[in-house]
């Protein structure tokens, strides 16, 4: 009996692991001896679009649309409720397909009555499906998953990629909740970017390489791999970088209701930092989060998060930032490989490294 797709990606994200070539390497923190605050002033609060989330940490789309998806996802909804985070289901294009496979959605729901829940389909997705996705798991949210590269690799994948744009904006218009626009690993340059944004689109999940690598789990799946691409994307620094130089794209400064999410390969606090010093105003973290919980079960997710938490309170105090808008002033050097990346790409690295570190009030 053939294992289930879905099930394969996860028994191949376990077995492939992370790269750890997010580019975050490249990122170093300036000190600072006078930070002016303490650690009780710290607050993790941020906001997305619309929504206010009581932590910076995502936890980000995995899996659903098998029975055995379903337990995994309830496990996750278990942590995301205990910890407080966001949660986002897999792709539900599979439940919409078959009603029978809804349960392995809903029951994050079910587990997390009162938590905020991303629904989820790919950009091949109709209003009709979109609505139907938000309404299976209550959604606070929807992500729209752009996985170009991984459907070409992808035996049975997609191969007609027009009207793409056309169907996020409509749905993004008309859905009735904040949509997400996320990469899933490969990156997103600044060009696509400006696109999203010009379609009204106000949430971006830049989703770099260094993390869950799709285009290797594909080939895993192929008779005859293509491993030539899996390398292909930007880095999570890059990308995000990319995304917050949008403003040389549209001449005018990023609109301020305009987010950003980092996601591609974090695995730490600091880099979690990292990310958010770069102007993500959230994280989002899918393999690591999976591989705890398989592998040590769904307490440790739990010590997990809550240690992100703790550690996240001691670095911004170090850093003098109280709240995470404060992270996106505090000054950092950009150097190595995203340095040369972002020459070429017309990105001005020094901006990061002059910041003051002084508090905006806004």
């Amino acid at each position: 009996m053939r294992i289930p797709r879905k099930m394969e990606h996860v028994h191949h994200a376990l077995q492939l692991g992370q790269s750890g070539e997010q580019g975050f390497t490249d990122i170093k923190l300036i000190p600072n001896c006078l930070p002016e605050t303490s650690t009780e002033l710290i607050s993790l609060q941020t906001i997305i679009g619309e929504l206010t989330l009581s932590s910076p940490i995502i936890v980000n789309a995995m899996t659903g649309g098998a029975q055995e998806t379903e337990e995994i996802n309830r496990e996750l909804a278990v942590a995301a409720r205990e910890t407080g985070l966001a949660m986002a289901v897999g792709s539900q294009m599979a439940a919409i397909k078959n009603p029978e496979l809804a349960s392995s959605y809903r029951v994050v729901r079910k587990v997390n009555p009162r938590g905020i829940i991303f629904g989820n389909l790919g950009s091949e997705a109709s209003l009709e499906q979109a609505e139907r996705a938000v309404e299976m798991v209550q959604a606070n949210a929807l992500q729209i998953h752009l996985n170009v590269m991984q459907e070409l690799i992808m035996p049975e994948g997609d191969r007609n990629f027009i009207g793409m744009l056309e169907r996020i904006s409509l749905i993004n218009e008309r859905v009735g909740v904040p949509v997400i626009v996320k990469e899933v690993g490969f990156g997103m340059a600044q060009e696509s970017a400006a696109a999203l944004v010009q379609a009204g689109v106000k949430i971006i999940d830049v989703g770099g390489s260094g993390g869950t690598n799709f285009a290797a789990i594909e080939n895993a799946r192929r008779t005859l791999p293509m491993n030539w691409l899996n390398d292909w994307g930007c880095k999570t620094a890059v990308s995000l970088m990319e995304v917050m130089n949008i403003s040389n794209s549209l001449n005018s400064a990023i609109p301020s209701n305009i987010s950003v999410i980092g996601s591609g390969g974090i695995r730490s606090t600091l880099e979690i930092c990292k990310a958010l010093t770069l102007g993500a105003s959230a994280v989002g973290i899918a393999g690591t989060f999976l591989r705890t919980l398989r592998a040590e079960g769904t307490s440790a997710l739990v010590k997990q998060i809550t240690d992100y938490h703790q550690e996240l309170n001691l670095i911004m105090t170090a850093l003098g930032a109280p709240t995470i808008q404060n992270l996106w002033n505090v000054p950092v050097v950009i150097s190595g490989e995203s340095a040369q990346w972002c020459e070429v790409r017309g990105i001005n690295v020094r901006q990061y490294a002059a910041r003051t570190g002084l508090i905006k009030i806004t």
